[in-house]
């Protein structure tokens, strides 16, 4: 059961990383200008990526140590659900931020893409709200 607590834990650390990027980093972002909005998004962006990217992997891997110790199907569910960040990350937020990583000064679009990008994030939340949703039913 330790593996399962474990998997709770990081899905929702991951949950909440991704809440504190879309109610706190991104309005607080949007509020400065544009030249100080790109500045800030960048290191920002890099840094999200890479907890939120660590957070998934160490949800994924302990909900599968529990489908494998306990064989109960829905820890499988929901090491699937938090490790769906990857893919939906890759498909869908990495295009946005490539658009807004290619401009070196800002440029007439780049507040309308970072306010899309901070709606992308919000599929991450729910992504997070699903897999530990899924490990709290387990564990109730």
């Amino acid at each position: 059961m330790l593996a399962g607590l474990i998997a709770f834990a990081f899905a929702a650390a991951f949950t909440g990383a991704a809440l504190y990027i879309a109610l706190v980093e991104q309005p607080a972002r949007l509020a400065l200008d544009d030249t100080s909005m790109m500045r800030e998004w960048a290191p920002s962006d890099r840094r999200g990526f890479a907890l939120l990217g660590a957070l998934a992997v160490a949800g994924a891997l302990a909900g599968l140590a529990a489908y494998g110790r306990v064989g109960d199907i829905r820890w499988l569910l929901g090491a699937l659900i938090v490790a769906t960040s990857w893919p939906y990350f890759y498909f869908v937020v990495v295009p946005v931020n490539n658009r807004l990583l290619s401009q070196n000064q800002p440029e007439a679009d780049s507040r309308e893409l970072v306010r899309e990008w901070g709606l992308l994030e919000w599929g991450l939340v729910a992504i997070g709200l699903a897999s530990s949703g899924v490990f709290g039913w387990i564990l109730a």
